[in-house]
Parts: structure tokens; sequence; C-alpha cells
């Protein structure tokens, strides 16, 4: 991956790592999962690949640069939930049996899919911003930046994913725990990758422009 690279190429890898991560997550969205007692969306399993992919534009390209990964990922997402709604519609042939089960993983509701453009984008940007202010205050600590930045992002995201995509289809208390359990999930999972993030920033940052 970094044999021959320059940031300029290595760049054009990350966004295509985030954008289809981003594409995926929107695909597994809707579905919830079991995890020891808690219920978390089943995003969580993409998103975290997302917010360290997040971390390494932001320290290593800076805000400007990620935010440009960010909206051209959101505009994709838009582009491929077009596509899937467009392939619904059209009318499907006398053979073709699992036209319903295609709709039921592709057509998610109106309601999810603002949930998750809405919480994506206040999210992500809000992670990189996060990045790179404390990046701008001390330089040396990078755990700390990925992980802060990870709360404030995950928490916001998960803030507004599950209330917009849940809210009145469970209790208040259920949402708020899967909430929380979806925030700690995803920073318990970046701080497990940390070692393998910092790795991956510190060649970036070796790297030829």
């Amino acid at each position: 991956m970094f044999e021959n690279s320059t940031k300029t190429s290595l760049y054009a890898t990350l966004t295509g790592v985030f954008t289809a991560s981003l594409i995926i997550s929107n695909i597994i969205a809707g579905k919830t999962f079991d995890f020891f007692s808690f219920t978390l969306p089943c995003g969580v399993i993409i998103f975290p690949i997302i917010y360290i992919v997040n971390d390494i534009l932001a320290e290593c390209y800076g805000y400007y640069k990620a935010q440009k990964v960010i909206l051209l990922g959101f505009f994709m997402n838009l582009i491929a939930v077009i596509c899937y709604n467009v392939t619904i519609m059209l009318p499907a042939p006398v053979f073709f049996e699992n036209s319903q089960a295609f709709s039921v993983v592709l057509g998610s509701t109106l309601r999810l899919l603002i949930a998750s453009f809405i919480a994506y984008l206040a999210g992500s940007l809000v992670n990189a911003k996060v990045m790179v202010k404390l990046k701008k205050w001390d330089d040396d600590k990078l755990f700390f930046r990925c992980i802060v930045s990870t709360l404030f992002g995950e928490g916001l995201d998960a803030i507004i994913f599950i209330f917009i995509g849940f809210y009145a289809t469970m209790p208040v208390e259920a949402l708020l725990v899967m909430i929380v359990a979806q925030a700690l999930f995803k920073t318990v999972y970046e701080i497990i990758v940390y070692p393998v993030t910092r790795v991956v920033i510190g060649r970036v940052k070796s790297l030829p422009d």
C-alpha cells in the first residue's frame, strides 16, 4: 500500500476506502443486533473504519481535504441511494423471485436515510474538526486526539441517527442505552486498533508529497 506511494496517491486510496465504507454502512444501517445486553445498529460494524480513515485524513492532510472527502462520500452515498430506489421501481421479470427481498435490503425508509445522512455529515465533520483543533493545541498527543475526536464525532453521530431513525419505535430509555452503547463500542474499537492507526499515520506523514 505504501510502496512507491506519495501523499497525493494515498489520498486517492483513502478517499476510495472512506466512500466505499460509507456506502456499505448505509446498506446495513437499518438492522440492529444484540450485543450482550445491548441493542446496536449494524452500522457499528463498518463505521469505526470510516472514523479511523477520517482521523488519518484530518491528521495528515488537514481539515480542508478531510472535509472534501466527507462531502464526496455524502454525495456518492446519495447517488447510491437514488440508484437503489430507481432499481426497485423498475418492473422485474416474472422469473425474478427475489424482488421483494431486494427491496427490503436496499429500500431503506426515508426516515432512516435522513437520519443516516445528517448523522454522518455532522459526526464526520465534528470528528475531523476536533482532531485538527487538538493538533494545534498539542501536536504530540496523537492517542488523545484520536480518542477525544471519536468521542465527540461518534457521540453526535449516535445521538442524531438513533433519535431520528428510531424515536417512537422503542422506549426513550432504550434509545439512550443505544446511543451510549454505540458511542462507547466505536470508541473502544478505535482504542483497540489505535496501534494500527498510529503506524499508518506515521507512514503517511513520512511519504513525499
